[in-house]
């Protein structure tokens, strides 16, 4: 059992989640409850892992996924599509690109199309620190699942794809 997880306490077990189900008097599938708390648990897990592997290059997950979204959409967005795409609110990008503008990461320009509206731009700088970075980001990223088997891999983007749709589940009144 690693560190962290001797931290965060024993994972649970379908035998906890059955008797968490009984205490309760509830009809729900134990093994079920169980993989969602799993993944739930491993998604914390792995958004704390997240954080200390983007600080190694002075950038937190948001900044890093607003630079690469620049990167991806030819170095330029709008503050809008940027939220839309990143699924955050505008507010949250105006914090991320306020940062990223102090390290001279990305600019804010006015629009070619509406000159009242700014777009965000990558600029070189922020290109060079995703270039920099990028052995060691694809290096673990495939170490962290290098366990798996090109069929496994194939098989989890599968049911990962299926999960993802029912997160809905848990924010629907």
């Amino acid at each position: 059992m690693s560190t962290e997880e001797r931290q965060s306490g024993a994972t649970p077990s379908l035998d906890q989640a059955r008797r968490q189900i009984e205490r309760y008097g509830i009809d729900a599938d134990p093994q079920a409850v169980l993989v969602a708390v799993r993944l739930m648990e491993a998604g914390a897990r792995l958004d704390r892992a997240s954080e200390v592997h983007f600080a190694r290059s002075g950038l937190s997950t948001g900044r890093y996924r607003l630079l690469v979204d620049l990167e991806d959409a030819d170095g330029e967005k709008s503050p809008s599509a940027l939220a839309r795409s990143l699924g955050v609110s505008r507010a949250t990008v105006t914090g991320l690109v306020d940062g990223l503008e102090r390290e001279g990461l990305v600019a804010r320009r006015a629009s070619v199309e509406d000159r009242r509206a700014s777009v965000i731009v990558l600029t070189a700088r922020g290109a060079r620190r995703l270039h920099n970075m990028a052995a060691d980001h694809f290096a673990r990223l495939q170490s962290m699942v290098g366990g798996l088997t090109t069929e496994e891999r194939g098989l989890f983007l599968d049911l990962l794809e299926r999960v993802t749709r029912g997160i809905g589940a848990l924010t629907e009144p």
